[in-house]
């Protein structure tokens, strides 16, 4: 995980996720809520917010061995814009066959609480 060039002034993680086989696919370990086509006032993480949440992350699997986390935002997956994403783009997106490593950008709320202060 690693911080990432801001998104129209958003600023943003780098998380790469190396897919592995589950069951005859290609798991990444995560599922995802949300999309410009879902009724964002159901948003548990950001309400009225239309973008793709992480809405939960597979214990021991690769999502999280990455660092992704439920309620992070993903602003793009391997450089396609997720911001503006139908839920049924987003998960075509995320699950290209022919993609064995997924390069997101996220945003993370404690993103803009951490960059003000090292420290913290």
């Amino acid at each position: 995980m690693a911080a990432g060039s801001p998104i129209g002034g958003i600023p943003c993680l780098l998380i790469e996720i190396v897919k592995e086989p589950v069951g005859g696919s290609a798991g990444l370990g995560f599922s995802i809520g949300g999309g410009i086509d879902q009724d964002a006032s159901r948003n548990p993480w950001a309400p009225d917010d239309t973008g793709i949440f992480v809405t939960n992350v597979m214990p021991d699997g690769p999502a999280a061995r990455a660092g992704l986390n439920p309620g992070d935002k993903i602003l793009q997956a391997n450089g396609y814009d997720l911001t503006m994403a139908t839920h049924k783009d987003a998960i075509k997106y995320l699950t290209k066959k022919k993609e064995q490593v997924i390069r997101l950008k996220i945003f993370r709320p404690d993103i803009l609480r951490t960059r003000g202060n090292p420290a913290m």
